[in-house]
């Protein structure tokens, strides 16, 4: 199941994770999810860095896609070559609050505690949130699904509804 090419252009979806706890399973989620959301037309935001922020910049990239990390340093160069823009910010963790509220929408492949606060950010903020294999959180903390087509296609359903 997929979106039709390029029916999220003019979207903006971050893509938060894990960087240094990142499971196999999330790396290989990221990376379709960037994929998917690339030939869809959205471009991906992520945090910058490795892990899953990583893995969904290369799956952008090889989707044909453009990838926006935002850093929490003032350091380009630390963050993850596969993004097409890397944006240096100088907030530490409190980027995460301007990832969340630069997207139309996040997906969250698997968690961390940064993980977690994006979570919160965006369910707080009425961002739309899509989660795959997430910790175990409150049965309003968004729409839970099981792989990254499904992911990316509640992010159609949700950007359109």
């Amino acid at each position: 199941m997929t979106l039709p090419p390029g029916s999220l252009g003019g979207r903006y979806v971050a893509v938060v994770g894990p960087a240094d706890g990142a499971r196999a399973t999330d790396l290989a989620t990221a990376r379709e999810v960037g994929r998917l959301l690339a030939v869809a037309g959205a471009v991906l935001l992520t945090g910058g860095h490795h892990g899953v922020m990583q893995a969904a910049a290369a799956g952008c990239r090889a989707g044909g896609g453009t990838s926006v990390g935002l850093l929490p340093g003032l350091d380009r160069d630390a963050g993850a070559p596969e993004h097409t823009l890397l944006l240096p910010t100088g907030l530490g963790e409190l980027r995460n609050g301007l990832l969340v509220r630069a997207a139309d929408a996040v997906v969250a492949v698997g968690c961390s505690w940064g993980t977690l606060s994006e979570i919160a950010i965006a369910r707080r903020t009425g961002v739309p949130l899509v989660l795959v294999d997430p910790w175990e959180l409150p049965e309003d903390v968004g729409l839970v699904v099981g792989d990254a087509g499904a992911a990316v296609v509640a992010v159609g359903d949700l950007l359109d509804g």
